[in-house]
């Protein structure tokens, strides 16, 4: 109970933090409307398999670059907690390093949960109509994706001195994962070597879960259960990666 208290605790903060940022949650809604309602209106002509409109296609693949955006990017929170000294205190405190990330991560993937959740009422715009079912699988998939590209921002983050170092090691991992992961158009036409790359690709696992749940339709990768249990395997190595770090800090 001690554990989950202080799990609690960083899960709080982190949320909180995010949450008075007003400007921080309007801003990250308005990069997905402009790929949607520019870009996919731009490229509306491009035939896509089952009839869709590609508006209609790219939406899971925008929700995906929501939650990457989102949660990579709040690694950054680490960079601050060490200029402003919280950082240290945590880490001489009696806490385990993996309670620390287990904290930080559950609290920046529940900002990447809700930045995403925000996005699901616009699904309706482009064609995309969401049941119940879907919304369930939706969110647990979110959740997985979540918490793995926060442990990966987490990571990057402990092992930067400066938000420059940051932002630029930031853009050599976002930009890469999200053109290769199949959110804007289907692998199934994309060169043999690109396809390879998508493979090893975490993200794009990520973006056929989510695809699978909002059409109903097959994966186009691998079954979507042994996609589910890819996530869940990245969440957890990442999770460990990142406390393996932080044992580390000294």
């Amino acid at each position: 109970m001690s554990d989950l208290r202080k799990i609690y605790g960083l899960w709080h903060r982190e949320v909180l933090r995010y949450w008075r940022e007003k400007s921080r949650i309007l801003s990250s809604l308005i990069l997905p409307l402009l790929w949607l309602v520019v870009f996919g209106s731009g490229l509306r002509g491009i035939p896509v398999a089952g009839g869709l409109t590609y508006q209609t296609y790219i939406f899971p693949g925008i929700l995906g670059m929501t939650l990457l955006f989102t949660s990579v990017f709040s690694g950054v929170s680490v960079i601050w907690d060490r200029e402003f000294g919280f950082l240290k205190e945590i880490l001489v405190a009696p806490v385990s390093r993996t309670t620390i990330v287990l904290g930080k991560a559950l609290g920046s993937g529940t900002s990447a949960l809700i930045q995403g959740t925000l996005l699901l009422p616009l699904s309706y715009l482009v064609g995309v109509h969401l049941p119940p079912l879907s919304i369930l699988i939706l969110i647990p998939t979110m959740v997985l994706i979540s918490i793995g590209l926060v442990s990966v921002g987490l990571l990057i983050a402990s092992l930067m001195t400066s938000m420059e170092g940051f932002n630029f090691i930031m853009s050599l991992v976002i930009m890469p994962m999200f053109f290769t992961s199949g959110a804007l158009f289907p692998l199934t036409s994309a060169p043999a070597w690109l396809r390879y790359f998508s493979y090893i690709n975490p993200m794009t696992y990520g973006v056929d879960v989510l695809r699978w749940a909002s059409f109903r339709d097959s994966a186009s990768v691998l079954p979507v259960y042994i996609e589910f249990l890819i996530l869940l395997v990245f969440a957890a190595a990442l999770v460990i990666a990142c406390s393996y770090t932080f044992a580390r800090k000294k």
